[in-house]
């Protein structure tokens, strides 16, 4: 009986099976002669009946980056549409006009959206990267405070120059005294971990020595790294099968979240119990949220997104600074002249007004992150149906993702030379990143969410720049190497960046010395 029903069900099956394949196929062949989907041989990945381009999006999984950046480069809007088993349709973009669309014109219609929250859930919770409506601009706003000019100069003035004194320049003191090498990336990750944790949970030298730092850093790695892999995923259903049972990696993920949702949680106690009637009131985000009334796990959440964004955005755009200053020694000199005119005689970097006039290594950090920029790409979520300004067609619940890696090496939009590190090309009117629309250089977003902390974040970066390159010369262990860029939420460079250190001249003469006397006298 058995025998008889598959051999009535097999025919019956396979009818269904080449009925849906020649149904896909015919609608695919359809939207390609309506010019909504941009099909051609040059233009989108090879597509097949039911799959569309999964196979291709496979084949090229270990280097997504160039292979988007190809089909972007190759389409003549800078747009293509990708259609593949498994996923919602995606449009990929890296056409200023449609970012500008994305971001500002139509922001209302593109919030992050539940495909978006859901994947990077676990890990951010209900924190501001992650919110969208309501929960975003009330975060947002309270989150503002940190941002305001004062702050910059007392909170987060104050912290870079305690860890710099603390961590940053006596390890690479160390490494040019010993001779070895020292593995820049790590530094750099290390110390804006710690920066980011003075700032935003008060934190104070003592913390680190009752909870280790460094454990709840690799735990953020590993979290981060698994989360990304869910992003770029073929098939979706895998990770949450995977989740549902608690196997493999995302039964790791569990367990590094666990390590870090105890350890700020932890620190967020501390910074309550630091806080108590009879003393004057705190100025850190978790005293703030305390006092606004948010819960725990609120505050929680919003701290995680804070030390993501603070940490790992600013440290991979400075590894790749100082790689490029290693390969063009001129672009060096430059900055060291500016350096020099610029900073303080008793300060270990460079202070707020002393960075906002550095336009030349402005205009280097700015050139890095055009080629190498900390997130590689962004997605939204159509809330309804629309029409993007090249003419492409997005319907409701499509994923719109913009390029700012494939941006940066688009020829229709910095030139020939956009493949070059030519930071004077951010020097030429209009001056800096001001004068250049953020839709064409989307490193810190635009419209409604554009990155509070953007001076922040080249306040930093400058002030880093400013304590090493006076004080060092840094020369890649392997200089003919070409480091790969690995895109996971934020970027970083595959094996770090190993260095050897040497003292310049001056420093050999003393001058570090005076001026830490200069500043504790």
């Amino acid at each position: 009986m058995e025998m008889e029903c598959c051999s009535y069900m097999l025919p019956l099956v396979a009818s269904c099976f080449f009925f849906l394949c020649s149904f896909f196929h015919a609608l695919v062949a359809t939207r390609r002669r309506s010019g909504d989907v941009c099909c051609g041989p040059r233009h989108a990945p090879r597509s097949h009946p039911v799959l569309g381009c999964l196979v291709e999006f496979y084949r090229n999984r270990r280097r997504l980056l160039d292979w988007y950046t190809g089909l972007l480069a190759a389409s003549p809007s800078q747009t293509v549409v990708v259609e593949r088993l498994g996923a919602r349709r995606t449009v990929v973009t890296a056409n200023p006009a449609n970012v500008e669309h994305l971001l500002k014109a139509n922001f209302g219609n593109y919030p992050k959206g539940k495909p978006f929250t859901e994947v990077l859930g676990d890990l951010l919770g209900g924190g501001i990267f992650n919110a969208d409506g309501e929960a975003w601009r009330a975060q947002r706003k309270l989150v503002s405070h940190e941002f305001t000019a004062r702050a910059l100069r007392e909170k987060v003035g104050a912290a870079l120059e305690a860890e710099a004194r603390a961590r940053l320049v006596p390890a690479l003191d160390a490494a040019a005294a010993g001779g070895g090498e020292v593995d820049v990336q790590e530094l750099l990750r290390q110390f804006a971990f710690n920066v980011i944790c003075r700032v935003s949970l008060g934190a104070e030298p003592r913390d680190e020595a009752a909870l280790p730092l460094s454990r709840l850093a690799a735990a953020f790695d590993a979290a981060a790294a698994i989360i990304a892999r869910r992003g770029a995923a073929p098939v979706a259903a895998v990770w949450k099968a995977k989740r549902a049972l608690g196997v493999g990696s995302e039964r790791r993920l569990r367990e590094e979240v666990e390590v870090i949702h105890d350890a700020i949680t932890e620190l967020v106690h501390r910074g309550r119990r630091r806080t108590h009637p009879g003393r004057r009131s705190r100025d850190d985000l978790v005293s703030r949220m305390a006092a606004a009334g948010y819960g725990d796990e609120a505050i929680r959440d919003m701290v995680i997104s804070f030390v993501m964004a603070g940490r790992d955005t600013t440290s991979s755009a400075l590894t790749w600074f100082f790689w490029l200053m290693t390969r063009h020694r001129d672009v060096e000199g430059e900055v060291l002249g500016e350096i020099e005119s610029a900073s303080r005689a008793c300060s270990v970097g460079v202070d707020l007004d002393g960075s906002r006039r550095m336009r030349v290594l402005h205009a280097a950090l700015c050139e890095t992150m055009r080629l190498y920029p900390p997130v590689a790409w962004d997605s939204k979520h159509a809330a309804g149906a629309d029409v993007l300004p090249d003419g492409t067609r997005v319907e409701r619940g499509d994923r719109v993702t913009y390029f700012p890696y494939g941006m940066g090496r688009m020829e229709a939009i910095w030139g020939a030379d956009a493949g070059e590190f030519r930071p004077r090309r951010w020097l030429a009117p209009p001056q800096d990143d001001e004068g250049v629309s953020p839709f064409k250089f989307p490193v810190f977003q635009g419209g409604p969410r554009t990155c509070l902390g953007k001076e922040m974040a080249f306040l930093q970066m400058k002030f880093v720049a400013s304590a090493v390159l006076r004080r060092f010369e840094l020369r890649a262990v392997d200089e003919g190497r070409s480091p790969v860029f690995v895109p996971l939420l934020t970027a970083h460079m595959a094996g770090g960046l190993k260095v050897t250190v040497r003292r310049r001249r001056r420093q050999q003469e003393g001058t570090y010395q005076s001026t830490v006397a200069c500043r504790t006298s």
